[in-house]
């Protein structure tokens, strides 16, 4: 039976929210919400171990710094 659940990422960022979704393998959705026009994807992944990875972690971060420098409009 597959079982999802979430955790805030603040580390990563502000508003920056995992869903961890459990089923023959662990996979990964992260997502930011906090703002009106949408709720914008960061990253998708499978999961192999225990922590996020470093270079999935730096993948998030970048997006997000992408997402607010292009909102800005900069």
């Amino acid at each position: 039976m597959e079982q999802a659940d979430w955790k805030a990422l603040s580390t990563l960022g502000a508003g920056i929210i995992e869903i961890r979704i459990h089923a023959d393998n662990e996979y990964r959705v992260v997502y930011v919400a906090k703002f009106v026009e949408a709720i914008y994807v960061l990253h998708a992944f499978e999961k192999k171990t225990p922590h996020m990875s470093d270079h999935d972690a730096s993948i998030v971060k970048k997006r997000f710094r992408e997402l607010l420098r292009t909102r800005r409009g900069t």
